[in-house]
């Protein structure tokens, strides 16, 4: 009898069992929903107090990057003296103070992005130590002429990055 009674007690066990295992996965998975859904509604939020910001900061980087094009500095730095050097590092800089004034913007731009903009501002330094390095160059004005002409010939370095900050911005809608 004793074996009896036990297989009666799993009997109703076994029915038990089940139901509490049922019970406990739809548990699980509610709860699983439910942190899902509070996790969207979060992000969702953050997203939408976020989104000025990032657009503001990919505003002022494209300024940035319009501010730095050689054609746009030579117009707005003028040399001080004629002496050739001394307006590559007044160039040089300008588009460093340009940049640290900037500096906080890439938390809210990509990684890629701000690593193009790094690199455009590079180019651009490089582009006017160049022109200064030339045996033709021998004025502030001669230096002036000669980026600018090198301008025309091919595109700014900023001009890559702007077009990938306007890529960027088109990608968040």
């Amino acid at each position: 009898m004793d074996a009896e009674r036990i297989i009666d007690l799993f009997l109703f066990a076994i029915p038990s069992l089940i139901v509490g295992l049922i019970a406990y996965y739809f548990f699980k998975e509610h709860t699983k929903n439910e942190d899902g859904r509070r996790r969207f509604l979060l992000k969702k939020d953050l997203q939408v107090s976020a989104m000025p910001l990032r657009l503001q900061a990919y505003e002022r980087l494209a300024l940035f990057l319009e501010r730095i094009s050689p054609n746009k500095l030579m117009i707005r730095v003028s040399p001080i003296t004629s002496n050739k050097d001394d307006y590559e590092q007044l160039l040089i800089q300008n588009i460093e103070q340009e940049m640290e004034h900037n500096l906080s913007q890439q938390i809210y731009v990509s990684e890629k992005c701000w690593s193009i903009i790094s690199a455009a501002k590079s180019a651009t330094i490089q582009l006017i130590r160049k022109a200064s390095l030339l045996e033709k160059t021998d004025t502030a004005n001669k230096l002036r002429e000669v980026v600018l002409t090198e301008m025309m010939e091919r595109r700014a370095p900023s001009d890559a990055a702007l077009s990938f900050i306007k890529e960027e911005v088109s990608d968040l809608w």
